[in-house]
């Protein structure tokens, strides 16, 4: 089969928006460090953040099927839990086509940032990440509006 772009150039431009949500587990005292500002990288919400929005703006070049998207607006929320690092991508653009794959590659790189900020507080005794886990990125909605 040939790998081929899907042609939406017969398609009208609609206000798309997009959701997607993920979490990162981490332990409980590394949690804590984030809380009190205690990262000797600085804030990893911050830089999770500002790296999403980054993200979105080069789904294309990451996912060569993509088409190249004029972003309108990327938000990144990212919350702390007793454990997790909750994070929500949304991603709105008037466009021929969804921007649920930018929504995805925002949330994702933020939550990638989230550990490079913080790994090296969640190493146990034995140099091992016993809980760090991404997880949980899908899509939670999906809606296009007419003109």
């Amino acid at each position: 089969m040939e790998i081929k772009q899907v042609d939406i150039s017969g398609k009208v431009a609609e206000k798309r928006v997009a959701v997607a949500a993920g979490r990162i587990r981490l332990r409980p005292e590394t949690v804590e460090r984030i809380r009190r500002g205690e990262v000797e990288k600085g804030d990893p919400l911050q830089v999770a953040r500002l790296a999403g929005i980054q993200a979105s703006k080069l789904t294309p070049l990451l996912m060569p099927l993509c088409h190249q998207l004029k972003l309108e607006h990327v938000e990144l929320e990212l919350r702390l839990t007793d454990s997790t690092v909750e994070a929500t991508a949304k991603v709105t653009a008037t466009e021929k086509t969804g921007v649920e794959m930018e929504a995805l590659t925002a949330l994702t790189v933020a939550l990638l940032n989230v550990w490079d900020v913080v790994k090296a507080y969640e190493k146990d005794e034995y140099g091992q990440y016993p809980v760090t886990e991404i997880t949980d990125i899908r899509v939670l909605s999906k809606v296009k509006q007419p003109p």
